[in-house]
């Protein structure tokens, strides 16, 4: 029985729905991008209250980020801002930290700190948090509900990203398997209008990017495409100019693929084509890395650990999806548009295929170590998991390549089954051919004797298609391409939502330093300690008041006066202090403060070599056999 190909139509249908249905799952739950830039710290921390009004507001992040003049904004209870507007670089070799000054003579109450920058791999990030100054009050500044990067804007920028991504896998893996596997496709239609799509789809969604790029990371509206100054403020950072130099690469891709399908089409002398060929893989090849430098340039590739590896690997990572890939969607338009592709040129895509995954293999290995860091990622964050979703979707598409080199065997068995038949029929055809010669020789109507040999070639050429579609090994092939092609759309979307996605190690990181930031005094800010005593003498009561500045690890002053119960200074014979780390065990390391006056000790160069929540003890002494030990845990930053 002769199994019958599904029809284009239909196949086309089905793919679009796939299409269509990973859009909606992915783009809807993805939410806004996942910057890769994480807050681990501030001075003051979220929910503080502090005695006094600070004279600076300080954040710390996980990596480098890039600050504007309204990147961090202080308000009032009542929602007006009271910081300068001017940020201070705070960094210092790993620690990447910014601060605004605020204005003098805050009073008491609420105060919120609003934040939004764009980290060093391109991707917006913000948020909020309160702190207060004597005592909490109610506020009426109402927190953002929108992270940066969301909405509408979120979304079509997203969409973008992955139309840019699409139309690059096709124009790169088009023009790929025309030159490596499929020279004759050069002159095929439906094969130059898929390589001049993904060119145009891959412009039209750099250029949405580059408009979308400053409501995406700032104001969030729509019509903020149309703010020239924003697009200027755009071009001048790092991904306005790696969208604008892919802008420029798209252009000589426009001459590669004006050559590809015009002279190196119409060519037919051998050695001309030869020397054409390599001119064009040549060139392709440098604009085609070119263009995915692009996205190494601005993304994961360019930040975090070892970025002069990690980019040119990233570039080669890109281009063996785009060859598999793109070439995949070619070889599926040309099975249903041109029939007649050559069993050669499958073959010669199987083996340039087989080479892509082996360097997405390779290459993938180490961007997934670079990225993920530990298994406890692979499994714990979201950047992890999604990789392990692109993992299987790769093992499927490998398993269903399996299925088509099988399908390529049987149908290059049926090919050489056929010849015999086929030779007879050429046999056959001279003969035919001199039946027609001596009916045009004895028919005076030379034109319309070789309309009717037109009219009986078409015929022929049609029955031969028709033949070749109800081929069972051919429409076997093309079902497997098909299945190939319908899981690349899934994996290309998993990958734009992972490029997206805030990779493991740097998750991971970040909560380690939240958590070593939650176990620390705010840094840079003294600590200030009173401790009511009773040595059960005379004069046996009253109070210790310690200031330890700036309360972090290093070199601290350390400030300590007596009062009395009444706050007047009280005079003693001896105070001692101790600082103990019992987490690491380190201590007690005793400090000897120097009296300065009545009730006033002091110690200039008190060390604590480590962060963390250490033990004060202050030993007070009354008289010679009156003394008493009190001890209070703080937190050293």
């Amino acid at each position: 029985m002769t199994t019958t190909a599904p029809r284009l139509g239909q196949a086309v249908t089905r793919l679009l729905l796939v299409v269509a249905a990973l859009l909606g799952t992915l783009l809807a739950t993805a939410g806004p991008a996942s910057a890769h830039a994480a807050l681990t710290g501030s001075d003051p921390q979220d929910g503080a209250v502090v005695a006094t009004a600070p004279k600076d507001v300080d954040l710390t992040f996980s990596e480098q980020v890039a600050m504007g003049a309204d990147s961090i904004r202080v308000l009032d209870p009542s929602g007006k801002r009271v910081d300068t507007g001017e940020i201070r670089d705070m960094c210092s070799g790993s620690i990447v930290r910014y601060g605004v000054e605020l204005m003098p003579g805050l009073p008491d109450g609420t105060y919120t700190v609003a934040w939004q920058t764009v980290s060093a791999d391109s991707h917006p990030v913000s948020g909020a948090f309160t702190f207060s100054v004597g005592a909490p009050s109610t506020t009426s500044v109402a927190l953002p509900e929108q992270s940066a990067g969301g909405g509408i804007v979120g979304a079509l920028y997203g969409i973008a990203r992955y139309l840019s991504y699409a139309g690059f896998v096709v124009l790169v893996g088009g023009g790929a398997f025309v030159l490596a596997c499929w020279p004759r496709g050069a002159g095929v239609r439906p094969v130059q209008r898929l390589v001049v799509r993904g060119w145009l789809t891959l412009t039209g969604a750099t250029l949405a990017m580059l408009l979308l790029r400053s409501p995406y990371t700032g104001s969030g509206k729509l019509s903020g495409v149309f703010d020239l100054a924003g697009l200027q403020s755009v071009l001048a950072t790092k991904t306005g100019a790696a969208l604008s130099s892919r802008l420029l690469l798209l252009g000589a891709a426009a001459l590669f693929v004006a050559v590809l399908f015009g002279a190196y089409a119409r060519r037919t002398d051998e050695k001309e084509h030869k020397d054409l060929t390599f001119g064009l893989a040549l060139g392709g090849s440098v604009v085609a890395a070119g263009i995915a430098g692009t996205w190494a340039l601005a993304e994961h590739a360019s930040t975090g650990l070892q970025p002069g590896i990690a980019m040119p690997v990233d570039i080669l990572h890109l281009l063996a999806v785009a060859v598999w890939l793109g070439g995949l969607t070619t070889l599926l338009v040309a099975l249903y548009r041109e029939p007649s592709v050559e069993r050669a040129a499958v073959e010669r895509f199987s083996k340039l295929a087989f080479g892509s995954v082996v360097v997405l293999a390779a290459t993938g290995i180490y961007q997934s170590w670079r990225q993920v860091g530990t298994w406890s990622a692979l499994t714990d964050t979201r950047y992890g998991q999604l990789l392990l979703v692109k993992i299987g979707l790769v093992a499927v598409l490998v398993g269903i390549a399996w299925v088509s080199r099988r399908w390529v065997r049987r149908l290059g068995e049926a090919t050489e089954a056929a010849s015999a038949p086929e030779g007879e029929e050429a046999t056959a055809a001279p003969d035919e051919a001199d039946d027609t010669e001596s009916d045009t020789d004895t028919d005076p109507d030379t034109a319309r004797s070789e309309q009717l040999a037109r009219q009986r070639a078409a015929v022929a050429t049609a029955r031969r298609k028709r033949e070749r579609d109800a081929d069972p090994e051919r429409a076997g092939l093309r079902r497997s391409v098909l299945t190939e092609a319908a899981v690349a759309v899934v994996l290309l979307a998993v990958t734009t939502v992972l490029t997206s996605t805030e990779p493991g190690r740097t998750e991971e990181e970040a909560g380690r330093l939240k958590a070593a930031a939650g176990s620390s005094a705010v840094p840079n800010r003294p600590i200030d300690v009173r401790l009511p005593f009773d040595t059960g003498g005379v004069d046996g009561k009253g109070t210790v008041q310690l200031t330890l500045s700036p309360g972090r690890t290093g070199a601290n002053a350390l400030h300590i006066f007596v009062l009395r119960p009444n706050g007047r200074p009280l005079d003693v014979p001896e105070v001692k202090v101790a600082f103990t780390l019992k987490e690491k065990q380190i201590g007690p390391l005793p400090v000897l403060p120097d009296r300065i006056q009545t009730g006033h000790w002091t110690a200039a160069s008190v060390q604590l070599p480590m962060a963390g929540e250490w033990q004060m003890q202050v030993t007070v002494r009354t008289s010679d056999i009156d003394q008493t030990t009190i001890d209070k845990n703080v937190k050293i930053g």
